[in-house]
């Protein structure tokens, strides 16, 4: 019950990353097309672009990972997994989806601490919004630079992602532990995008 919530929530979460990340690098590639027709048709580069782009890039990076890691999609070395029989391959599964919990909960930490704290501060150099959230102050409103913070929190929400895929991960082979026949909900865009 625990991992069929799990998985529609991983599901609901991963398709909405899925979306904008889509929307992201449609940005991310006109935004550099723009910067070269103008550097190289009009000599005027605008000098916004490149940190317009790795913004994106950030966020589109941050977004997407953690369904290339559910679905498979990362490196990795599978041989001595499918080596071992049934049961010490899933144990041998367990303690490496453990040990990447580990990693990604520090990791979110540091995550946390970029964002809240003193380089979190700093203000991009072109980029400029109209409202940004200050954690000391509250919502101020009025242009101008835009927190580095935003560009840091892409690594907050695509490690808190991972998170909760590494769980269901863990879930997964947990089950499969003790019962070898269990089924599991499918995420149909899974499925679609020839990961299963």
């Amino acid at each position: 019950m625990l991992f069929g919530v799990l998985v529609s929530v991983n599901s609901i979460l991963l398709a909405l990353g899925r979306s904008i990340a889509w929307v992201l690098i449609g940005l991310m590639t006109v935004t550099i097309l723009y910067q070269v027709v103008m550097r190289y048709a009009f000599n005027a580069a605008p000098n916004w672009t490149e940190e317009f782009a790795r913004f994106m890039m950030l966020w589109m990076t941050g977004l997407i990972a953690a369904s290339g890691y559910r679905w498979g999609g990362f490196v990795s070395i599978e041989t001595a997994v499918r080596s071992l029989p049934r049961l010490p391959a899933l144990v041998l599964s367990l303690f490496l989806l453990m040990l990447a919990q580990t990693v990604l909960v520090v990791g979110a930490h540091i995550g946390w601490n970029e964002v809240t704290g003193f380089a979190g501060t700093f203000r991009t150099a072109t980029l400029k919004t109209f409202f940004f959230p200050s954690i000391e102050d509250g919502w101020q409103f009025g242009w101008d630079k835009m927190p580095r913070s935003h560009m840091m929190a892409s690594l907050l929400v695509g490690l808190w992602l991972l998170i909760l895929v590494n769980v269901e991960l863990t879930l997964k082979t947990l089950i499969q532990l003790f019962e070898p026949h269990a089924t599991f909900p499918r995420d149909p865009a899974m499925i679609s995008a020839g990961a299963e």
